[in-house]
């Protein structure tokens, strides 16, 4: 199944079960559990079906000698499952109607439960039963939505749809969703800078699991990375440890972390009070987006633990009173888990190991004043922070201002600070929220390993982003062809067979970048693994995009002049409309395009999108030339710096990066001439609005008379 294949299947599922949702009186968390609770049942299903030939033939071979065992005992060995009948996905899809398939599905989570002992408790149960108050088909209409998912689903896929669900719940949820969910693409961010390849993960604030999720899947993706580039990896040895305070999240934690075949530990506790693991100085990686300015936690209950004292309490500014001796509160507990972040990481061992940490902080956090201040300031000094980098505003679901990431590293080669600011990179997705498409992410994250001097990963991105869009073009080449005919269908005068012919011949010249981008890839081809090679493979990368600007600056000429074109033959068309209803007499009725027009302008449109998809990665190579030239690590104005500690002592210790970054005012890119023709375009549409509002304004007054007998 490939990423588009997936998303449809998404977008379809969540769309099945959110208007079955409309049907319940249930709240969206109410109604989260659940579902989630069926994902997992048919991940577990579609698991045991594909073991379930090897788990009976292996049955049969030892039954009657003394190594006999029982199918359960089998089926646990073989895929983590064993599933009675009664607990089949099948079987309870094909339940008749008049059966009370809310309490078989109960009596299925527990019959998983009673052969997985470390799921004893964490599937949803009694939550099936609210679903059929209203309604008694929905348990059923449910389980034939999630049959939709194949039996051959892998476990990854089916952890990306729980993941995909957890999102959505989280974004109707609102202000409550941030509190078991982060944004996936922020978690992906934080794990691609930190690197958790292998050893233990800590989260003491852990929500349903998503940043061990992500762990894992940076691993999978980056395996065949490392092994060109003759790294070691192991993604078996990953480990996660977490805590939440809710006994429901912990539930949607435990869930996920087995759909995605993670090992690990989930506790529910309280991490101001209680240690379960005993942290301080037990992890190799540490990442959580805990509770911003909570400010009810006691100093009492953490000034004594050294997870949270070693650099210093949070204290109000003014001593207590006599009378509230004993009852004073953190004033913020937001440098609390920052402490507990510093401290719970391993100490490096003869100059190797050493923990690393992302944490998502509140942006005030940055300049905190007075006992914070104080508490920043020593841990600068002692040289835990790794760097800083602001993310743009509208990223959760529970905050609209910028967050911040903070980066802690025990084993810090120099004592310098990265500090990055991507307030202005992100991808909108509604007018209220925001995330980093996933060569955004990379993009970032490619700083943090420039800094670190891995200038291999650096072109092995850029090669990669020549890889896909090339690929892209190649596609939308083979749409050139229909779209042509459909266009000499409707424009067949000389200027439009003139417009067309220049398409065609600009696409034309994509067999010749092909030929240079063939010929790069001879010259690359098995060179990435050595270091020494980076400047040959960077100067062979500038080349090759050097070509491609002019082709794709060919090419928008020649489609805006087709836009053109077709502009003035509507308007053309739209004349003659008119003129011959104003000669028969008849009243000018608003007059749209043919429909081969319409037809044609969507075609093209679509074109349009498919060009600027696959221009996008060259402009993602372009983004990162123009700001890393040689493939290494340099300060550039507005977007990152790395500062030393005279530098930020200088700035009161602020952790503010854009105190260091700078500001810069970037261009939009357009020709003085592309800057007219878009003016001109907003002013045609805002003079054909206004007619069309002056009408519409005649009609409702002439009706309004008409009503009132005047």
């Amino acid at each position: 199944m490939n990423a588009e294949q997936l998303k449809a299947l998404e977008d379809n599922l969540w769309r099945a079960a959110d208007n079955l949702r409309a049907n319940t009186d249930l709240k969206s968390s109410e109604y989260a559990t659940p579902v989630l609770g069926l994902i997992f049942l048919k991940f577990a299903d579609n698991k045991y079906a594909l073991a379930e030939p090897d788990i009976i033939k292996e049955h049969a071979k030892l039954k009657g000698t003394r190594r006999e065992k029982s199918i359960s005992e089998i089926a646990i060995e073989k895929c983590g499952f064993y599933l009675p009948d009664n607990a089949r996905y099948s079987y309870l899809l094909n339940l008749p109607e008049e059966a009370n398939i809310a309490k078989k599905i109960k009596e299925a989570m527990q019959e998983v439960e009673n052969y997985k002992p470390e799921l004893d408790g964490v599937l949803p149960k009694d939550e099936y039963l609210p679903l059929a108050r209203i309604d008694n088909t929905i348990p059923a209409q449910l389980l034939k939505s999630f049959s939709d998912i194949p039996r051959d689903a892998s476990g990854d896929i089916l952890g990306k749809i729980y993941e995909y669900f957890l999102s959505n719940f989280a974004l109707a949820e609102g202000q409550g969703g941030g509190e078991f969910f982060t944004p996936t693409s922020v978690v992906r961010l934080m794990v691609e800078i930190i690197e958790p390849y292998k050893g233990t993960v800590y989260d003491p604030a852990c929500g349903s699991g998503g940043m061990f999720v992500q762990s894992q899947r940076f691993i999978e993706e980056h395996r065949q990375e490392l092994q060109e580039l003759g790294e070691d990896h192991d993604g078996d040895t990953l480990f996660v440890n977490g805590q939440e305070k809710t006994l429901d999240t912990v539930k949607l934690a435990k869930m996920n972390l087995a759909v995605n075949g993670l090992r690990g530990d989930i506790r529910q506790a309280n991490s101001y009070a209680e240690d379960p693991y005993n942290a301080f100085g037990q992890f190799d990686f540490v990442m959580a987006n805990p509770p911003f300015n909570v400010d009810e936690v006691p100093v009492a209950t953490v000034e004594g633990d050294p997870r949270f004292n070693t650099y210093g309490i949070p204290r109000n500014k003014t001593k207590a009173k006599k009378a509230a001796q004993g009852k004073e509160t953190v004033p913020n507990a937001n440098y609390l888990w920052i402490n507990l972040f510093a401290t719970s990481l391993k100490a490096p061992v003869k100059g190797k190991g050493g923990g690393r940490a992302a944490l998502v902080m509140a942006n005030s956090a940055s300049d905190a004043r007075h006992s914070e201040a104080e508490i920043r300031q020593t841990l600068i000094e002692n040289n835990l922070i790794y760097g800083m980098l602001t993310l743009p505003s509208n990223m959760f679901y529970t905050v609209t201002l910028p967050a911040t990431l903070w980066f802690f590293d025990k084993n810090k080669q120099d004592d310098r600070l990265l500090f990055i600011d991507a307030r202005n990179i992100f991808t909108q997705i509604d007018r209220a929220h925001r995330e980093f498409s996933e060569a955004q992410v990379n993009n970032i994250a490619i700083i943090s390993k420039l800094h670190k001097g891995k200038r291999r990963e650096y072109v092995r991105l850029v090669h990669s982003y020549f890889e896909k869009g090339m690929a892209l073009l190649a596609e939308n080449k083979a749409q050139v062809e229909p779209v042509s005919e459909q266009l000499l269908d409707v424009l067949d005068d000389t200027q439009g067979k003139l417009a067309v012919g220049d398409l065609v011949k600009q696409w034309q010249q994509l067999s010749k970048l092909d030929k240079k981008y063939q010929q790069y890839c001879s010259e690359v081809k098995g060179q990435f693994r050595a270091h020494k090679n980076v400047d040959a493979i960077n100067k062979a990368q500038h080349k090759l995009q050097k070509a491609c600007e002019p082709f794709f600056a060919q090419l928008h000429t020649g489609l805006k002049q087709l836009d053109k074109t077709i502009r003035a033959h509507e308007k053309a068309a739209l004349e003659k409309a008119k003129a011959q209803a104003k000669a028969a007499g008849k009243a000018a009725k608003r007059i749209s395009a043919d429909r081969k027009t319409k037809l044609l302008k969507e075609a093209l449109e679509q074109l349009h999108k498919e060009v600027q998809s696959a221009e996008l990665y060259f402009n993602h190579i372009h983004w990162l030339q123009e700001r890393f030239p040689k493939a290494e690590y340099e300060d550039v104005t507005g977007l990152c710096k790395l500062a030393t500690q005279e530098e930020v002592k200088e700035q009161d210790y602020s952790l503010n990066p854009g105190r260091y970054v700078g500001v810069v005012i970037e261009e939009d890119g357009k020709t003085e001439e592309e800057f007219i023709d878009s003016i001109m375009a907003l002013n045609q549409n805002l003079v054909d609005l206004s007619a069309e509002a002056t009408n519409l304004q005649k009609t409702i007054n002439k009706n309004i008379y008409a009503l009132v007998g005047e």
